[in-house]
């Protein structure tokens, strides 16, 4: 059996989405750090590994996966991890949640679109964290709107872990690094803490897995 290797970042939201599906899968894999503030991503290496030059990079059962989305796909179907239900409509809706952070809010407030961002605001220091203010919570507040069509017992969507709860997490870190408040989201607080208790996300916490 070949080893699974995951290249990633430990602030990533990505690769921070990734540890969850594998540590729910009870896969064991080996990390290799890619710096992105170091510009590690940009490496001809890695470049090879993804032309796109982002983490994460899963490689698994003999092959190379880029997206963590993708890669969540594959790892929901190969090992039955039951993060979307079985039914088109309710699965439909699972997805349109956990998207609505992960393709909508995620991709605005990466580092690389902040860093352009600073870049173009030289002489506004604060332009990184006025930048997460504006996107992260209108985004927190229509996910916790969304949320109002399931059953919280007690994750997003029911009583296990779900798309929506592997992409809510790694945006409520950044919420708190940047300092976006959310207590007046009930629903996603006791999401955070249900996720928080469970042993799966409690292991990919970016905070656990940075480098000593």
């Amino acid at each position: 059996m070949t080893e699974t290797i995951l290249f990633d970042y430990w602030r990533s939201s990505a690769s921070y989405r990734v540890r969850i599906a594998l540590n729910l899968a009870g896969i064991e894999y080996r990390a290799i750090s890619v710096d992105l503030v170091k510009g590690e991503h940009k490496s001809d290496g890695h470049i090879a590994r993804n032309p796109q030059g982002l983490v994460p990079v899963l490689e698994i059962d003999g092959h190379s996966f880029t997206q963590s989305l993708a890669i969540l796909d594959y790892l929901n179907e190969t090992r039955e991890l039951g993060l979307l239900p079985s039914d088109p409509v309710l699965a439909a809706k699972v997805r349109a949640v956990a998207h609505s952070v992960a393709v909508d809010v995620h991709p605005v407030c990466n580092l690389g679109v902040v860093a352009h961002v600073s870049k173009l605001l030289p002489d506004h220091p604060e332009a990184k964290v006025d930048w997460m203010k504006h996107f992260i919570p209108n985004g927190l507040q229509a996910f916790e709107s969304l949320l109002a069509e399931f059953e919280q017992a007690p994750f997003c969507c029911g009583d296990t872990p779900s798309l929506a709860d592997l992409c809510l997490m790694p945006q409520l870190y950044n919420a708190h690094r940047w300092g976006v408040a959310f207590d007046d989201c009930k629903r996603i607080t006791a999401v955070e803490k249900a996720c928080t208790d469970h042993p799966a996300f409690a292991a990919a916490y970016p905070d656990a897995v940075a480098p000593k």
